[in-house]
């Protein structure tokens, strides 16, 4: 599964459109349809947002591995 699968699959799970994780990335809906059609990759800071609003690790979004749970915090 791609970057781009991924941020499709994560999405779909909680029901939510692609204008609603455009609007918490502040960036235009068809800026973000292109991350998930895979035309674009996401910046950095969009990834670490998701990862935190999705609970999971950049990891699991960039298909580095199938493990969903995010990483523990380092002390």
């Amino acid at each position: 599964m791609a970057c781009n699968d991924r941020l499709k699959y994560l999405r779909g799970n909680l029901d939510l459109t692609q204008a609603d994780i455009a609007k918490l990335l502040n960036i235009s809906k068809q800026k973000y349809i292109k991350y998930e059609i895979g035309e674009c990759i996401p910046k950095i800071k969009d990834l670490i947002i998701l990862a935190n609003f999705y609970k999971t690790s950049l990891d699991y979004i960039l298909d580095i591995t199938d493990v969903a749970e995010p990483y523990p915090p380092i002390k």
